[in-house]
């Protein structure tokens, strides 16, 4: 994944040189964003490199807010970004459901997510873009809660982030979510952390995360698509450490 802070050129040459298949591209301010990048470029260096790339958002967009004229933009907002991802090529574009829309109930949180989403859709139909969920550990984490999503949606994919499923739970969700939902899975996210709240996003085998048993729920889902390594840290030497282990995690599985 590109940081939102660096130049997104350069950070897909950086990949590529690390034999990286392809780009979680990540269109957000403030160097990332809809309105600054320059997406016939960026599907340009991704052609010349081999690379492919998968859409991400930010995570802070208000798309169940109570106010109509702030869901409204949030969602103009992320139908720029589709329209930016059609351009570089990424057939995927995820969202992060809003869990707070304060003094409301659930129901009204869910009903405004869903129809921010459907909006989307209905907006990258023509552009070839889809949109796939992504759980978070803020009461979209377990597979009961997000078939209010995806039940209400066929055509939503499901995004699974590995590393969340193992924040603000008893035990990882991982396989309860892909036990119902495998055959809607689009993509996937893979990051270490200690559990509890801190969403640390460690390289692989840092913390507390069984990797190898993860992905053998992955595997027995019968997919084998893309997997970002979410891995934030200063030196690039632990996002190449962590794909080797990857490797060696998804092999013995």
């Amino acid at each position: 994944m590109n940081h939102p802070d660096r130049d997104p050129i350069d950070e897909i040459v950086t990949f590529s040189s690390m034999g990286l298949d392809f780009v979680d591209f990540t269109m957000e301010p403030p160097c990332a964003s809809s309105w600054r990048i320059d997406a016939k470029a960026i599907r340009k260096c991704l052609d010349d490199h081999g690379m492919s790339a998968v859409g991400h958002t930010a995570f802070y967009l208000p798309l169940a807010s109570a106010f109509d004229g702030l869901r409204s933009a949030a969602v103009d907002e992320l139908k720029r970004c589709m329209d930016q991802f059609a351009v570089i090529g990424a057939p995927w574009m995820n969202i992060h459901p809003d869990p707070r829309a304060p003094f409301h109930a659930r129901r009204f949180v869910m009903s405004r997510n869903i129809e921010s989403i459907r909006e989307l859709i209905d907006h990258g139909r023509d552009l070839g873009v889809r949109v796939m969920v992504e759980n978070i550990p803020a009461g979209f984490n377990r597979a009961a809660d997000l078939s209010m999503l995806l039940d209400p949606i066929p055509e939503l994919g499901l995004h699974l982030d590995i590393g969340h499923c193992n924040l603000d739970v008893e035990e990882n969700s991982t396989g309860e979510i892909l036990e119902r939902y495998g055959n809607r899975l689009a993509h996937l996210h893979l990051h270490d952390n200690n559990g509890g709240h801190a969403d640390l996003h460690l390289p692989l085998g840092v913390g507390v995360i069984d990797v190898k048993k993860e992905l053998g729920f992955v595997k027995r889902a019968g997919y084998d698509g893309t997997i970002t390594l979410e891995v934030f840290a200063p030196d690039k030497h632990f996002l190449q450490y962590s794909r080797d282990r990857l490797k060696e995690f998804w092999d013995a599985a």
